[in-house]
């Protein structure tokens, strides 16, 4: 049941973001930049929480998971080290997932080649 709940959670926020690109003259770049403020604003109201312990990775791996966990860490940050929590905590909390895909983009760019589209 955990795997439908991610399926679905996570296939309507990808969803949503077709239908801004499709219906929108917004572009990938901003509606990107949208789901992170999103994830940070929800995460802020104590929404987002709920929906990551509904859809787990449904929730976690799409962008807003990615701005709820920055706000979750500079939070968390705050608590404990004070006025300097604001400048480290997003640092920390995302940690993991720039330097995955920092090494992932890298082992892709030496694992394949690339063409040009015509």
């Amino acid at each position: 049941m955990e795997f439908l709940k991610a399926f679905l959670v996570g296939g309507l926020l990808c969803a949503a973001g077709q239908i801004l690109i499709d219906k929108t003259k917004l572009t990938p770049a901003r509606i990107l930049v949208l789901y992170v403020v999103a994830g940070v604003l929800l995460g802020a109201l104590g929404i987002y929480e709920t929906l990551v312990d509904f859809a787990g990775a449904g929730a976690t791996v799409p962008l807003t998971g990615f701005g709820y966990n920055l706000a979750k860490g500079v939070r968390e940050a705050v608590n404990e080290e004070g006025f300097w929590g604001i400048f480290t905590g997003g640092f920390k909390a995302a940690a993991g997932g720039v330097t995955a895909a920092i090494i992932f983009g890298v082992l892709a760019a030496l694992l394949f080649k690339p063409k040009d589209k015509s």
